[in-house]
Order: structure tokens, then C-alpha cells, then sequence
């Protein structure tokens, strides 16, 4: 499995064609593709920004839709607790919704796709970024 965070998933939704290959590949190596809830949280809140949210909506619905949504519970928290602390104490910083990220994927074992390289910081979490 792997988390598609924000970036990839809004570069998806935009049609980018510098995704393409690393969706192809995605597809033929992962039998489960997933979106943590804060991305979702994130896209959505875009949506309503749009001018036709509406619209937007309809194409996270069916984004989402073929996608495995892992949620932020008892587990991630504490990863993503964890993870916040030890970038606190390295005088790094990294917004609140993308350590939630990192701590659902951490705690499920995936990696992340993401184009943001602040990820990287994160100890023990994979990222395949592009």
C-alpha cells in the first residue's frame, strides 16, 4: 500500500503529466492505494475555494472513491506525536495536517508519495517523492 498525500493527489486531480509514470507505476506495484484522512480534509477544504465547489466535490468523491481512506486513530496520533516532538526538538517545523500524514502512514507500515520534500526530515517514515 502506499499513502498518496496531498500534492500527488491534487497534481492527480489537475491531470499534471509529470505524474503520470509514478501513477503507472503505482498501479502495477500496489495493490492498495490510500489517502490519509487530513489529505482528504485538505482537498476538501480546496474544493470549497473552487468556482463551482460543487464540482470540485463531485471529483473527490470519485477520486476517493477507489481509494483505501486511513484514518487518524490512537495509533497515528501517538506516531504523529512523536514525530512533531522530535522535529520540535531539531528546530524543524512542518505543518500540523502533514505530520498527521506522516503519523498514519508511519504507523500502517506505507510509505508516502508527495512532492514535498520536508518529509524526508521525518525518521523511519518511507517517501517516494517526485
Amino acid at each position: 500500500m502506499a499513502c498518496l498525500e496531498t500534492t500527488f493527489l491534487i497534481d492527480l486531480l489537475k491531470g499534471k503529466k509529470e505524474i503520470e509514470t509514478i501513477k503507472n507505476e503505482l498501479d502495477k506495484t500496489e495493490s492498495v492505494l490510500a489517502i490519509a484522512s487530513p489529505s482528504l480534509m485538505e482537498l476538501w477544504s480546496g474544493a470549497n475555494f473552487g468556482s463551482i465547489p460543487s464540482r470540485e466535490k463531485e471529483k473527490i468523491e470519485m477520486l476517493i472513491s477507489s481509494l483505501t481512506v486511513l484514518s487518524l486513530n490512537e495509533k497515528s496520533a501517538k506516531e504523529a506525536g512523536d514525530i512533531e516532538a522530535d522535529l520540535i526538538k531539531k528546530g524543524l517545523t512542518i505543518e500540523t495536517e502533514d505530520i498527521m500524514v506522516a503519523g498514519i502512514a508511519r504507523a500502517n507500515g506505507e510509505k508516502v508519495v508527495t512532492r514535498d520534500a520536508h518529509y524526508s526530515r521525518i525518521p523511519g517514515l518511507k517517501v517516494l517523492k517526485y
